[in-house]
């Protein structure tokens, strides 16, 4: 189980128990996943071989694909009667990606997010916000057991405009506040624009998650909202938030090494780096018993810091960096691949690739996906109001299926 004791564990210590818990996971993967089975029986491995941590390397990688070709239930480890809670997200092909949870697994989770909130100061006297879009509310969900599992008072995420939130930051005396960078940049600019001083909130936090905000626009949001604020990072996909979290020195984000194996690694060949070198995010879950992952590829580019931080922790710590190693694309925190755009697409238009181009823009304080399709007599209707529903509809089917904010627009050619 997770303690605090861990922030300070010994090196050795924390190896061995991470040692322990990787072949435990690797025992149960082999057994009851066919996928992980038959890959390692392809590379004439089995989990027996893996005796130290730097073995990790004969291991072969995860990537989002291998999601969406066992949708739903085919990368689970255990009977789904043992699975208390499902998670979707999008995916990178036709099919979302499917996540289970045990009990366990959800107490786990509630300690990993309560360990992060802990670290940015929160406690039981804390009244805590959660803001995110559609596309995150699994977070949302999670944020706010994590939270109740301290005592702390919880405002759960609801989809409401910009207006509503403040109102609520206001008069609910809310005094922690968890969104994403695009969404406080909004914020920020609504009380601008409002006359709304920081003096007539409560706010003294802001946890930032879902994409990466950098220090000058953090700087420029503290300033404005007269908080402080703190980074977390997770997987819009699979298992979730507070991966890895700040703390109180804010310099790099400390992994959450008794759930996680953290790797970095040369996203063309594949070859482990050595600590401090710029790479791939290579995670490994160790305590995960319903939905395991063995190096998964994040596409994230990262960091590892070598040297201690001086909070006192021996937590492995990271630089999490804005780009990424593959052709996805952040909104607001969730990760959209092309590919899925131009199968929901194809599903209402017969278009071809060359069709069709999208970008990721910011629209009235918040980010969208603004996708340009070329006029085409042969599908496009001389009505103008049949025009403008079939267009809606395509946005709307978007929308749903990616859970991201979607503007279309038509041209003569696919560009801006």
């Amino acid at each position: 189980m997770q303690s605090d004791s861990f922030f300070t564990i010994e090196k050795e210590a924390k190896q061995q128990l991470q040692l322990e818990r990787l072949q435990s996971t690797l025992n149960r993967a082999y057994r009851h996943v066919p996928f992980h089975t038959n890959r390692l029986e392809v590379l004439g491995v089995e989990p027996s071989d893996i005796t130290a941590l730097a073995d990790l390397d004969r291991l072969p990688f995860m990537e989002r694909a291998d999601f969406s070709e066992h949708y739903p239930y085919d990368l689970f480890a255990v009977p789904l009667r043992d699975i208390v809670r499902i998670h979707t997200a999008p995916g990178t092909t036709r099919n979302p990606t499917v996540s289970g949870y045990t009990s366990q697994d959800l107490e786990h989770w509630r300690q990993i997010l309560a360990r992060a909130m802990k670290a940015a100061g929160l406690n039981a006297a804390d009244i805590i916000q959660i803001a995110l879009n559609p596309g995150l509310d699994n977070w949302g969900r999670d944020y706010k057991d994590g939270a109740e599992s301290m005592g702390a008072s919880v405002i759960p995420n609801t989809q409401l405009s910009v207006e509503k939130h403040l109102m609520v930051l206001r008069d609910y005396k809310t005094t922690v506040l968890i969104t994403t960078p695009a969404m406080a940049g909004h914020l920020a600019d609504y009380m601008t624009e409002t006359g709304m001083g920081p003096a007539s909130l409560s706010l003294h936090t802001l946890i930032l998650c879902g994409e990466i905000a950098d220090s000058d626009f953090r700087k420029n949001i503290e300033d404005r909202m007269q908080v402080r604020t703190w980074t977390h990072y997770g997987l819009s996909e699979v298992p979730g938030p507070a991966i890895a979290f700040e703390c109180n020195v804010h310099n790099g984000l400390h992994i959450n090494e008794e759930h996680f194996l953290a790797e970095i690694v040369d996203p063309e060949t594949g070859e482990v780096l050595p600590q401090g070198n710029e790479g791939e995010l290579v995670l490994t879950t160790l305590t995960a018993r319903a939905f395991p992952l063995i190096r998964f590829k994040t596409g994230d580019r990262a960091v590892i810091i070598k040297e201690s931080c001086a909070c006192g922790a021996t937590l492995l710590r990271m630089k999490w960096k804005a780009e990424r190693t593959d052709d996805i694309m952040n909104i607001d925190g969730v990760n959209v691949h092309g590919r899925q755009v131009l199968f929901h697409l194809g599903n209402e238009l017969r278009l071809s690739k060359d069709a069709v181009s999208f970008r990721v823009i910011y629209s009235e304080g918040r980010k969208l996906l603004e996708v340009f399709i070329r006029m085409n007599d042969e599908i496009f209707s001389d009505e103008i109001k049949e025009l403008e529903k079939l267009l809606r509809r395509c946005e709307g089917r978007l929308r749903e299926n990616l859970g991201v904010p979607v503007a279309i627009r038509l041209g003569e050619s696919a560009t801006p």
